[in-house]
């Protein structure tokens, strides 16, 4: 019998036309992370304390909740320097370049969970942000339109003569079955460094293993489900560890070297990571709301500012030589699994 369940997320592109040249880095999810946070916490904190922490307003303000949600004291999967934020941030295409004046700025976020609530000062957040200047130079940009990018297909929800914000659907279905597959396959191609880490170190190439992934992926979903959603999503970790050791893999995986200067740390910092294609073939029946998710979720370190991000083919159960390979959107059509999701 199949059951259906939904997870809260949604995608949206966000176009702005450029005002002043805006001078883009060879990725700028972390410069645009930067702003959106200066941003918010000028539009939300009530109390101007330097600090969150020790604040009144702490529980109730949807700066710390989206942008820096405290960890809990004690937790039974890890343990906690922060936990992961309700969102995503996927910037424009890698390589450093110039955004002239008048030319058309694009790039997207994905909202888990709670952070949807506040999609309407998000929106302001951004608008802001990029009114007061981002980048070298401080370029500007006004807010053209906001755009839903669903499993339905594309829908304009904003313009800012408007002002209001269109109903949309926020949700994900994910389709769970009770019947087992047999061999199936999938192929995750990663458009920016995937880095999974191990003892503080990003994994290169030959160190990594479909089972360190597909971990990673399970660990991801269920505590951004656990801390901004409905609850976990895995019931049985050490089930899914030993299913994900099955799990035949083929790589054609690259490093790729990126560093950033953390205005916060005000020191330059190596994110490099692997970039490329990495079959997985077997039994992927309880990976599949997993994989599905993680198009949206990413995976790895700084997934926040856009790193982690792969497009998923999929591969027929009848023919996993690839010949009836279909290479579709996770956004438009839902595979059947069995992963245990509540």
């Amino acid at each position: 019998m199949n059951a259906a369940t939904s997870f809260p997320v949604a995608r949206y592109r966000f176009e702005f036309q450029v005002g002043q040249a805006i001078r883009l880095p060879d990725y700028a999810g972390s410069m645009l992370r930067g702003a959106f946070g200066h941003a918010l916490r000028q539009l939300a904190c009530m109390t101007r304390q330097k600090e969150c922490s020790g604040c009144p307003l702490i529980g109730s303000c949807p700066y710390p909740a989206i942008f820096a949600p405290l960890p809990p004291p004690t937790h039974s999967l890890q343990k906690f320097s922060q936990i992961p934020v309700p969102y995503v941030i996927e910037a424009p295409d890698w390589g450093s370049r110039v955004v002239t004046a008048g030319e058309t700025l694009v790039f997207h976020q994905v909202l888990i969970g709670r952070a949807l609530r506040e999609l309407p000062l998000i929106v302001l957040a951004w608008r802001r942000a990029l009114a007061r200047g981002v980048g070298a130079g401080d370029g500007t940009a006004d807010l053209i339109r906001v755009v839903h990018c669903g499993e339905a297909g594309d829908q304009e929800i904003h313009r800012p003569e408007v002002g209001t914000i269109a109903a949309h659907a926020q949700t994900l279905d994910l389709h769970c079955s009770d019947n087992a597959a047999t061999t199936s396959a999938a192929t995750l191609r990663f458009a920016t460094p995937l880095r999974l880490q191990q003892n503080g170190r990003a994994l290169p190439p030959d160190k990594l293993h479909a089972r360190t992934l597909l971990m990673a992926l399970a660990r991801r979903a269920n505590l951004l489900a656990e801390f901004h959603a409905d609850g976990p999503l895995v019931a049985d970790f050490a089930a899914l560890g030993e299913a994900a050791a099955h799990i035949r893999e083929e790589k054609h995986l690259t490093w790729l070297d990126w560093t950033r200067f953390s205005s916060r740390q005000q020191q330059k910092m190596s994110l490099g990571g692997v970039v490329g294609s990495w079959r997985l073939e077997g039994d992927l029946v309880p990976f599949t709301p997993l994989l599905q998710l993680g198009e949206w979720l990413h995976v790895g370190k700084e997934a926040a500012f856009g790193l982690g991000r792969y497009r998923l083919d999929v591969h027929l159960p009848e023919d996993i030589s690839g010949t009836h390979e279909k290479s579709r959107d996770w956004q438009r059509q839902v595979y059947e699994s069995k992963v245990v999701v509540r």
